[in-house]
């Protein structure tokens, strides 16, 4: 894929998809465990907290959970409108498109084969005998491994930073968008809104094709 003509990187709860998906894994422990994520996971997303301790701290909620508990979650996943249209156009540039989450590879695998995503990188939950121990494996993807995935792509691939464009809605996706010549807040808490080059307020990737750098010439 050397020489791509643009390189698209997103991020993914709450902008490739609508949800939280740890947010829908802790609705299976109840209503106090899911609505503690949520308060934690919204504090996390205004930079209110680190990303890597907020992400350990709304795990531990998580354990003992049966892993049969993801098979659920995919099945819950709602993907953003227009996603697969804005996938197909950049594709039809001569585009790759990357998904980075702090969410975990259980759920993004699948939807990124799914919508045909060229590179998915997220965190891995531990499982022990069929359970979520309540931790992650290997690193942690916050906001410095999204934007370090972002340059090792635009590295390998030969993507010029002003062809890349970032699309993220949380304090965790600012460095990545950082690092790219066009930076989109999506639907995003007032700090993104406020460092993006551009921002989208309707939750449709659709809005995001016109932001696309022109077709580069032949």
């Amino acid at each position: 894929m050397s020489g791509a003509a643009l390189l698209l990187v997103t991020d993914v709860d709450s902008t490739l998809i609508r949800d939280e998906v740890i947010e829908l894994i802790a609705r299976a422990v109840g209503p106090a465990a899911e609505r503690h994520v949520a308060a934690v996971t919204d504090r996390a997303m205004r930079g209110e907290l680190d990303f890597a301790a907020s992400l350990a701290e709304r795990l531990l909620m998580l354990e003992g959970l049966p892993a049969s508990v993801l098979d659920d979650v995919r099945e819950q996943v709602t993907v953003t409108d227009g996603v697969p249209e804005l996938i197909a156009e950049v594709h039809e540039r001569g585009g790759v498109v990357a998904a980075v989450s702090g969410g975990f590879h259980e759920v993004l695998d699948p939807l990124a084969a799914q919508l045909g995503i060229d590179h998915a990188r997220a965190n891995r939950l531990e499982v022990a005998d069929g359970r979520l121990t309540g931790r992650s494996i290997g690193p942690v993807i916050d906001g410095a491994a999204k934007r370090d995935t972002l340059e090792s792509l635009r590295l390998n691939l030969g993507v010029p930073r002003e062809r890349i464009v970032a699309v993220g809605d949380g304090a965790n996706d600012l460095l990545m968008m950082g690092a790219a010549g066009i930076s989109v807040a999506f639907c995003a808490k007032p700090a993104v809104r406020e460092q993006a080059s551009h921002i989208v307020e309707v939750p449709d990737f659709r809005e995001l094709i016109a932001l696309l750098p022109a077709p580069a010439r032949p």
